[in-house]
C-alpha cells in the first residue's frame, strides 16, 4: 500500500492510541490465571492479535468485542501445539519462559523479519532451567520446540539488547515449587522491567527488587483474575505530538506524564528542542508551533523505540542533534539506524552513523516530492510520514500498511487532526 502525506497543519484532539506492550502482558497474565480476565482499552495491532491467538493455543478461552478482550485462563496446551508469534519479538520471548512451564513441547513459530532475530538468548536461559529447547540449526532462530518443565534457581540473563525474556522469566517463575532469583547484566530497558513488574502485582503476583537488575520471586504463587485497563502507548503517541510540535496544535487523551512507559522520556526531548507542552494528569498538549527548534543530544538506549519519531523531530531542528544506542536498533523489523540514514537522505537530510550515535544535519528545508520505502517497518513508515507534513512538497510511503503492527489507526488519525493523506493500495 502507498499512502502520500501532504504538507498540512494539524490540529484537534484524540486519544493515544493503546499500548500494545502492555496488552500484550496483560494477555499473558490472563492466561495464567484461572478464572475470567477482563481487558479494556486493549490495542488491536497486529502484535496484540498475535498474543490473544497464543492465549487461546495455550487453552484460554478469549472473547473479543472491539477493544474489550474478556479471557477465561486455563492454561494447558497439547504436544506439538503451535505459538505463533507472527513478527512481535515480545511474543517470542515472552512467551517461551510460559510454554517451558508445560510438560508437553510445544513450537514457537514466526513471521518475516522475526525469522531472522536470533533466540540463543531464549534458548540458553531456559536450557539452565531445565527446558529441552530446540531451534533452527542454521542460525538458532524460529522455530524453537520448547519442552518443560522449568525449574526455579539462579539464572544470570543479559539484558543489553532486550528486557524482554526477563518479561516472560518474572512472569513464569512465580508459578514454579521453587523460589527463584534473576541478575540481569547490561540491563538497558530498566523501565519496561518496572512495567512488568507493575502490571503483576495487579494481577496478584510480587516480584523483590532488591536493587536494579536484580530480582527474588517467591515460588507457589497464583495469578487472581482482573478487570485490567490498557494506558495510552507512548510509543505510537510519540509520532502524533512530534507531529503537533512540527505543524500543530494538539491534545493527546489517556497519555500520563507519570507513566513507567520509557518512550516517556519524550518530553524531555521536546522541552529541549523549545516545544510549548502543558503535561496534565491524563492528557498532553502541544499548544503551538515555535518560530525555530532547538538540536539536541540524547541517550535512547534505555528506548530506542524513539529512534525514528526523534530522528523526524532532528530533522527540523537547527543544527546538529546527536541520539546515542544506535546499536540497540540492529534487531529491530529493519537495521534502524541505516534505514533511517538511507530513506531521510531521499529527503535531502544527512545524517552520519558514528560509533554508538547518529548524527542528524538539521535545520534545513525538506523538499520532499519523492518515493519513500517503509522497509516493512511500522515505526519508519510513521517517521516518514510526520517529516511529511512540515516539507514543501507531498512525500509518497511505498509498504505503509506495515502500521498496523502496532498501531493500526495511525493514518486514520492524522486525517481526524486535518492532515490531508491520500492511499492508493
Amino acid at each position: 500500500m502507498q499512502v502520500t502525506v501532504y504538507p498540512s497543519v494539524i490540529k484537534g484532539a484524540l486519544n493515544a492510541p493503546a499500548s500494545k506492550s502492555m496488552t500484550q502482558r496483560a494477555i499473558a497474565a490472563a492466561v495464567l490465571s484461572k478464572g475470567k480476565n477482563v481487558i479494556q482499552r486493549a490495542s488491536v495491532c497486529d502484535d496484540a492479535l498475535a498474543a490473544l491467538h497464543i492465549a487461546e493455543a495455550l487453552g484460554a478461552t478469549v472473547v473479543r468485542n472491539n477493544t474489550t478482550f474478556t479471557i477465561t485462563g486455563n492454561f494447558s496446551a497439547e504436544a506439538g501445539t503451535v505459538l505463533p508469534c507472527n513478527e512481535s519479538g515480545l511474543c517470542m520471548r515472552m512467551f517461551a519462559p510460559i510454554a517451558a512451564l508445560l510438560s508437553e513441547p510445544v513450537v514457537l513459530t514466526g513471521e518475516a523479519s522475526l525469522r531472522n532475530r536470533p533466540a540463543h538468548m531464549v534458548t540458553e536461559v531456559l536450557t539452565q532451567l531445565g527446558a529441552l529447547c530446540t531451534a533452527n540449526e542454521g542460525d538458532g532462530a524460529l522455530p524453537i520446540t520448547i519442552k518443560g518443565p522449568i525449574k526455579g534457581g539462579n539464572i544470570t540473563v543479559d539484558g543489553y539488547q532486550t528486557s524482554q525474556l526477563l518479561t516472560g522469566l518474572l512472569m513464569a517463575l512465580p508459578l514454579l515449587g521453587e523460589d527463584s532469583e534473576i541478575t540481569a547484566v547490561n540491563l538497558t530497558s530498566k523501565s519496561y522491567v518496572d512495567m512488568t513488574i507493575q502490571l503483576l502485582r495487579q494481577f496478584g503476583v510480587l516480584i523483590r527488587k532488591e536493587r536494579e537488575g536484580f530480582y527474588k520471586i517467591r515460588g507457589r504463587q497464583r495469578y487472581a483474575p482482573q478487570t485490567y485497563v490498557v494506558e495510552g502507548d507512548w510509543s505510537g503517541a510519540a509520532f502524533l505530538l512530534v507531529a503537533a510540535v512540527l505543524k500543530g496544535d494538539v491534545t493527546i487523551y489517556n497519555l500520563y506524564g507519570n507513566s513507567k512507559q520509557p518512550d516517556s522520556a519524550l518530553l524531555k526531548i521536546l522541552t529541549l528542542v523549545g516545544a510549548n507542552i502543558v503535561v496534565n494528569e491524563q492528557d498532553i498538549q502541544v499548544t503551538s508551533i515555535p518560530p525555530a527548534l532547538k538540536s539536541f543530544q540524547f541517550d535512547a538506549s534505555g528506548c530506542p523505540d524513539l529512534f525514528p519519531p526523534l530522528v523526524a523531530l532532528a530533522a527540523y531542528c537547527h543544527g546538529v542533534s546527536v541520539i546515542y544506542g544506535a546499536d540497540r536498533l540492529k534487531i529491530k523489523e529493519s537495521d534502524r539506524a541505516l534505514t533511517l540514514q538511507e530513506e531521510f537522505s531521499k529527503l535531502g537530510v544527512r545524517i552520519e552513523l558514528i560509533d554508538n550515535s547518529l548524527k542528524i544535519h538539521g535545520g534545513l528545508p525538506i523538499q520532499g516530492g519523492v518515493t519513500v520505502a517503509a522497509h516493512n517497518d511500522h515505526r519508519i513508515a510513521m517517521a516518514l510520514a510526520v517529516a511529511a507534513l512540515a516539507a514543501e512538497n507531498a512525500l509518497t510511503i511505498d509498504g505503509a500498511e506495515c502500521v498496523n503492527k502496532s498501531y493500526p489507526d495511525f493514518f486514520s488519525d492524522l486525517k481526524a487532526l486535518k492532515a490531508e493523506v491520500k492511499t492508493d493500495s
